[in-house]
């Protein structure tokens, strides 16, 4: 590991704003009382990589509070150090494993997700690592409140095509769809927010897959 990275591992466990592991699972039911002091509905962003996403929609949206989720700690580096040096209090990041997601949030507490660029997992081998695979929206189901939409952001056609395939099976509530999100009707300011990733994506003139869907 390079000294960049080992920098930033140690920086960011000094951050008031990172959880790592065991640490969150103190909070589980009690996020936005317990860390955030509020009574604000708690919006997720899972695979955050960096965190543009939930710093972004941080600054949007005040009224809310934000969580990134993701497991490398140099990459949630850069969206904590952000959201600190900025003073945007209505934003965590959580290092974990995602599969692990119902150890850290009770029932019902979280009233958003949303999936932005996460790794496509295209082989069929790996179809359970995919994060729009039916036994990660199990627990999706769970946490999420009656009527919490799910966002998947995706250059992958495939993943797209798959979740949309795994929504009907699922008889589950599609809102909005499309395989090429700015040229679409339904881009707004929080869809406009591009990540890291994205940009490289892009700027290769590769089209953005959207859609969005509930359990009820």
């Amino acid at each position: 590991m390079g000294k960049d990275k080992l920098r930033r591992f140690a920086e960011v466990a000094t951050f008031a704003n990172v959880h790592q592991l065991d640490e969150g699972k103190k909070f589980k039911g009690s996020w936005s009382s317990e860390h955030f002091k509020n009574a604000k509905p708690l919006i997720l962003e899972l695979a955050c990589g960096k965190g543009e996403y939930t710093v972004n929609m941080a600054k949007l949206f005040p009224e809310k509070n934000f969580i990134g989720l993701d497991y490398k700690g140099n990459r949630i580096w850069r969206g904590a150090k952000t959201a600190l040096e900025e003073n945007i209090e209505n934003v965590a990041f959580l290092r974990i494993q995602i599969e692990n997601i119902l150890d850290y949030f009770g029932d019902q507490e979280v009233s958003e997700i949303w999936i932005t660029f996460p790794d496509p997992q295209p082989q069929i081998s790996r179809e359970k690592k995919r994060l729009t695979f039916p036994g990660f929206l199990e627990k999706y189901k769970r946490i999420l409140k009656p009527g919490g939409i799910i966002h998947l952001k995706t250059d992958n056609d495939g993943l797209h095509a798959y979740t949309f395939e795994k929504i009907g099976e699922l008889q589950l509530r599609l809102h909005s769809k499309t395989e090429d999100l700015y040229h679409s009707d339904l881009v707004n300011d929080v869809l406009s927010i591009k990540t890291y990733y994205e940009k490289k994506y892009l700027a290769h003139d590769k089209n953005i897959n959207y859609l969005s869907f509930s359990f009820d």
